[in-house]
């Protein structure tokens, strides 16, 4: 278990380079959608490396840092790039950035990931609003001792990607031009993709879109009483639904394709909020 002190720690070092700056919507930006961070106004950018006891990034595709500035007129803390558990991570190393930004006074969570479409009505390069999540590992940030200071010991799931918001960003999609589907997102650990058959049982289950992020960090958020909102960009079908191999330069290239409505969207929603 973390320390509690290790948070306060990196906390404290955030605020000394924020100065007056203090954000109110935490962003994270999974493969292949980390430029949006570049759309910032006046950004502080802070290298996790840089911060006490913060985890580095190792994936393709994630820069490793905070960028934190004003988007729409609300202050951002932007995570180009996350740490999962396949890098090695616990999954309370996995979650750690999202109860530093608690203690910085964030009360929202933009969480978004890159995915297989599990669905065979999706196709690739759209986007997922998503309305709850399915989690078959023993896998949990929440694991041991309860840290009474961030949430309770038996924090409730049923409404973990909030209502309201989920609403909010449906009309947003709509205003923008942007499609988008709404449905269940599967964690698996990776850092190999799904079998086929993984899939197929996925799809049983009632998933839309699988992946390898997200999971812990919701669970986290959830539990620090922060209201959330997810979204999965579809940049491949998963295992067996195409007779080819999934790789990660596909991922990366869908993410770049895809950031102008990507881009239009998530503007749109803060622009809401």
């Amino acid at each position: 278990m973390i320390p509690f002190e290790h948070y306060e720690q990196s906390a404290a070092y955030l605020r000394e380079k924020l100065g007056d700056f203090q954000p109110e919507i935490l962003m994270i930006l999974g493969s292949g959608l980390g430029q949006f961070g570049e759309l910032v106004e006046d950004p502080i950018l802070v290298p996790y490396g840089e911060i006490p006891h913060f985890r580095h990034s190792t994936a393709p595709g994630h820069k490793g840092r905070f960028v934190f500035g004003c988007l729409e007129g609300r202050r951002v803390a932007v995570m180009q790039g996350r740490v999962h558990l396949y890098e090695g991570y616990t999954p309370e190393e996995a979650a750690y950035g999202v109860r530093v930004m608690k203690l910085l006074g964030v009360k929202r969570m933009i969480v978004t990931n890159a995915a297989g479409a599990v669905n065979l009505s999706y196709k690739p390069g759209q986007i997922m609003l998503i309305s709850d999540h399915i989690l078959l590992f023993p896998i949990t940030p929440l694991k041991g001792p309860n840290e009474d200071r961030f949430g309770v010991r038996f924090p409730d799931m049923s409404t973990a990607y909030t209502p309201a918001l989920r609403a909010l960003a449906k009309a947003a999609a709509v205003e923008v031009g942007v499609p988008l589907n709404e449905g269940v997102y599967m964690y698996f650990p990776g850092p190999q993709y799904e079998t086929p058959a993984e899939i197929r049982a996925a799809r049983l289950l009632g998933a839309d879109m699988a992946g390898m992020s997200t999971v812990p960090e919701v669970i986290a958020a959830r539990h620090c009483g922060m209201e959330i909102l997810g979204f999965s960009l579809a940049t491949n079908m998963a295992a067996g639904i195409l007779d080819q191999p999934l790789t990660e330069e596909e991922v990366l290239e869908c993410g770049e394709a895809c950031k102008t409505q990507f881009s239009a969207l998530m503007l749109n929603i803060l622009k809401r909020m």
